[in-house]
């Protein structure tokens, strides 16, 4: 699992040392700073609470925090609307997932079953696929089902072991990956703002765990993005894929959150009506060029 107390500490520590004390009015130039941002003392004194209970929080030494104290700290560090999220997620306490199924009684690791997608879904997903490149995706950024289109502008995920298909996998460990995004830095920090969000949601997802662990253990450039604390889901805009065969395609996407399965969400992939994009799309589904491969 993703320890409450070592998140809790190194989120807050990061977000108060992003923030620059003169633009919050308060005394004291650089020299006269240790480090950078803030100190525990000056974000206490901003949430209005004893500096002794915000050490014990980012301590992760407090055992409940109320709401009225988190939105407090919140004002102070000028969180943003996910941020508040995730520290309100790492900050309650811990629950095992609704669907675990604990090995045995003494209260160790718990299993969680795959994650699947409704026959419905995939049915919606097929009658896209002439013209929409669409996926769905689980906890901690897996690929759950995709259309054949969908398939064709990224990476061959039929040939993937399932335990493979997963977004920030293929992103950091996939070396198609860099040559797929033009701007891959961009690209890796909407996946590790978005795999944060989903580890707060679930701090004891096994497979969320599995995912962080491995990318810690296999990517220097996971490691640097996951140290900043960024918090974001990025759920639409517009992005830009080299694609080998048909060349570049300039894409609107789109996530839905599935209502009967909300860990599950719907991508969808859509071009300018009229567009090159729209052409190469078309190209792509009918033709059927092969996906990128590693």
């Amino acid at each position: 699992m993703l320890h409450a107390e070592i998140e809790i500490s190194s989120f807050l520590r990061a977000r108060r040392g992003a923030l620059d004390p003169a633009e919050l009015g308060l005394p004291g130039g650089v020299g006269r700073r240790r480090v950078r941002g803030l100190r525990r003392e000056e974000v206490a004194q901003l949430a209005g609470i004893s500096v002794d209970y915000y050490t014990r929080i980012e301590q992760g030494r407090a055992p409940a925090i109320s709401d009225s104290v988190l939105d407090a700290i919140a004002r102070a560090l000028r969180l943003s609307g996910g941020e508040v999220t995730y520290l309100r997620n790492i900050a309650v306490p811990r629950r095992r997932p609704a669907d675990c199924v604990a090995p045995g009684s003494d209260g160790g690791p718990c299993t969680v079953p795959r994650q699947t997608v409704r026959p419905e879904i995939q049915r919606l997903l097929d009658a896209m696929e002439t013209t929409v490149p669409a996926m769905v995706l689980g906890r901690g950024l897996d690929i759950l089902a995709w259309n054949a289109l969908g398939g064709r502008i990224a990476f061959d995920l039929p040939a993937l072991a399932p335990d493979r298909r997963n977004t920030a996998l293929l992103v950091f460990l996939d070396p198609a990956a860099r040559a797929l995004h033009p701007d891959w830095e961009a690209k890796a920090v909407e996946v590790v703002g978005n795999l944060r969000a989903e580890s707060g949601r679930h701090p004891e997802d096994p497979r969320i765990c599995e995912v962080v662990n491995e990318l810690l253990a296999h990517s220097r450039d996971f490691r640097r993005i996951w140290e900043t604390q960024s918090v974001h889901e990025c759920l639409r805009g517009t992005k830009s894929l080299l694609h080998p065969h048909v060349g570049e395609l300039v894409l609107t996407f789109e996530s839905f959150r599935l209502s009967t399965d909300p860990d599950q969400a719907l991508v969808t992939y859509t071009a300018e009506r009229g567009s090159r994009t729209e052409e190469r799309l078309r190209e792509l589904g009918a033709v059927g060029h092969p996906v990128l491969t590693a």
